[in-house]
């Protein structure tokens, strides 16, 4: 069970990581105008969300498979 959810981790965690690379995807540019000085929340956010993922779902992988 252990091993399925780290596998859905890290797919998770790389879809996120691809798609916040990909330029027509994320318009960085306009989050930059709407959050302002807010805008490094953007990069906490990403990096919860896309390698955290992605190391959290190996780990998994790693000790249950």
């Amino acid at each position: 069970m252990f091993s399925t959810i780290g596998m859905i981790l890290v797919v998770a965690g790389l879809v996120v990581s691809v798609a916040f690379w990909i330029p027509g995807l994320c318009n960085r540019t306009r989050l930059k105008e709407m959050l302002g000085s807010r805008y490094p929340i953007v990069y906490v956010v990403y990096v919860a969300n896309g390698p955290m993922l992605l190391v959290l779902g190996v780990i998994l992988l790693i000790f249950f498979r």
